[in-house]
Formats: structure tokens, C-alpha cells, sequence
């Protein structure tokens, strides 16, 4: 599918910006080219040669939303505490889910997509996983994992993040204390990380 042409980018950002919106109102089944067109004042063949499809334009938004990601991971500071340099990662996802809820269920979530769209936007995925990595590696060398694979935490850091984002989202979390329980979930896992790995285990065995 492809991204769309460099001299199209503003264009293409502005297209975006009207899908996202479009899906976050009235879902992925709701999402095409000419009502993208409509709600952007231009015509269905100005949005079709930015993207081509509706596959197209899915795929774009779920680049979109590692890009997002990448760029607000990149910003935020790299101190001398690694630990609580992640728990504002885990806060900076909450931000990113609660503004782009939609960008959240296609990137992440993949409903409802086919697996192509995803595999063309996977690269930008990589990256922004990338950088996940790169700061629990730092919480590695700086002994907080345990013994822990930096792989494993980065996975267990995910599916949190993902998990809060997903029932935050249902309005699951008591109202009024939804960033106090993303806080004090963020901070129990990645301070639990470094307890000895066999420790882990020694209270179910």
C-alpha cells in the first residue's frame, strides 16, 4: 500500500486528522474516502491520490499512531531514574489513548483490520517499540529487573498499558481516581521488576 507521496504529507496529515475523527464518532464501518473528502472540503479524487483506498488510509492511521507515540516517547526526558522515567511513559500512553482512542484501536488492537493493513504500518510499530525498549534497557543497567529478560518486562509494560487504556476506556476505572490507579499500577510492576525473579514465584509454589 505504501505512504503516501512527501509532496502530499500536509495534505495527508490533514486528511488524517478528518478519518480519525470520523472513526472516533462513528467507527471503522463509517470510514471512507468520499465522506473523508466531504468532511475535509476537497473531492474524492484529491483524497484517493493521496492514498489510493480505504486500506490504505487505515494503515496510514495506524502509522500515525506509532508516530504519535515515537515522537511523545522521544520527548520525554531520559534522567537518572530510569524507573520513574518509565512510569511517565506508561502515563504518557494513557494521554495518547484518552486523545486518540480511535488510533488506539487500530494500532493496537487491530479491530476490525485486515492483517495486510497491519503488516504495512508494522515498520513504524517497530520503532516506537524500539524505543520502549531502549528505556527498559536502562532500568536493566541499572539492576531493576531482577534478572528479568528486558523483553519480558517490555511485554508485561505493554500489556499493562494496553489493559488500563482498554477498561479507562469502557469508563471501568472509578471516576476521579483513574490516573492514581494508572500510577500506582505503572509503579507496583516496574519496582517489582526488581525483586529477584525467583522471588517472584515464591508465594504460588
Amino acid at each position: 500500500m505504501g505512504r503516501p507521496r512527501v509532496h502530499d504529507e500536509t495534505t495527508a496529515q490533514a486528511l488524517l486528522a478528518v478519518a480519525e475523527r470520523i472513526v472516533e464518532a462513528d467507527g471503522i464501518d463509517a470510514l471512507s474516502l468520499r465522506r473523508v473528502a466531504r468532511e475535509a472540503g476537497t473531492t474524492t479524487r484529491a483524497v484517493y491520490s493521496v492514498f489510493g483506498s480505504k486500506e490504505a488510509l487505515l494503515a496510514a492511521l495506524g502509522r500515525r499512531a506509532f508516530e504519535i507515540l515515537d515522537t511523545e516517547l522521544d520527548a520525554l526526558p531520559a534522567t537518572s531514574a530510569p524507573a520513574d522515567d518509565l512510569i511517565q511513559a506508561g502515563l504518557m500512553f494513557r494521554r495518547f489513548a484518552l486523545e486518540h482512542p480511535s488510533l488506539l484501536q487500530i494500532g493496537f488492537q487491530h479491530v476490525p483490520i485486515a492483517p495486510d493493513v497491519a503488516d504495512d504500518f508494522a515498520p513504524t510499530q517497530s520503532r516506537a517499540f524500539r524505543a520502549l525498549i531502549a528505556r527498559m534497557e536502562r532500568l536493566d543497567h541499572a539492576g531493576g529487573l531482577g534478572g528479568r529478560p528486558v523483553m519480558d518486562a517490555v511485554l508485561a509494560f505493554d500489556a499493562l498499558t494496553e489493559g488500563l487504556a482498554t477498561i479507562e476506556l469502557r469508563h471501568v476505572l472509578p471516576g476521579g481516581r483513574e490516573e492514581t490507579i494508572w500510577r500506582h499500577a505503572l509503579d507496583a510492576l516496574v519496582r517489582g521488576f526488581a525483586r529477584p525473579d525467583g522471588d517472584a514465584r515464591g508465594g504460588m509454589e
